[in-house]
C-alpha cells in the first residue's frame, strides 16, 4: 500500500494527514504484463505427437477416466503419449504405463499417410497384451 503524505491547508500549518488511497496503476501493469505472458507461452504448452488424423463422422466417445494415447507418426514411430518406443516394448510398456490395470482406456492415433497396416500392428499387440478398450482416433468432418 502506498500512503501519501498530504498538506491541509484547513488545518493549522504544519500537521499533515495520512492519505491511505491504494495505487492501482502498478496492479493493473503487472497483471497486463502476466496476461500477455500467459497468452503468449500457452500455445507453446500443448505437446505432443504430430500426427495428421484422418476425418470420419464418427462422433467423440465420453470416458470418466484419462486414457493411454498411443500415436503413429508418419515415419511409422511408436509414442506412449509423447515418449518415443520401440514395437517390441509396447507391451511392457504399456503395463508400467496403466499400472497393470487392464480395464483402461487406450486411444491409438495413427497419421492418415501411414501405412493401415503399422497402426493394426500396434492396435494388435494392444489386444495380445490383453487390453479391451481400444478405439482409433479420428477428427470430426465439419458439414
Amino acid at each position: 500500500m502506498a500512503f501519501n503524505l498530504v498538506t491541509s491547508r484547513s488545518r493549522k500549518a504544519g500537521k499533515r494527514h495520512i492519505n491511505a488511497e491504494i495505487n492501482v496503476t502498478p496492479l493493473v501493469d503487472v497483471m497486463l504484463v502476466l496476461l500477455v505472458i500467459f497468452m503468449i507461452t500457452s500455445p507453446m504448452l500443448v505437446a505432443g505427437v504430430q500426427v495428421d488424423l484422418p476425418k470420419t463422422k464418427a462422433s467423440a466417445l465420453s470416458g470418466q477416466d484419462e486414457p493411454i494415447a498411443i500415436s503413429v507418426d508418419k515415419f511409422g514411430n511408436i509414442y506412449i503419449h509423447e515418449t518415443k518406443i520401440k514395437m517390441e516394448d509396447l507391451e511392457k510398456k504399456l503395463a508400467a504405463v496403466s499400472q497393470e490395470r487392464k480395464d483402461i482406456r487406450i486411444f491409438v492415433r495413427g497419421d492418415k499417410t501411414i501405412d493401415y497396416g503399422r497402426v493394426m500392428q500396434v492396435f494388435g499387440a494392444i489386444k495380445s497384451a490383453g487390453y479391451k478398450n481400444i478405439a482409433l482416433v479420428s477428427e470430426t468432418i465439419n458439414e
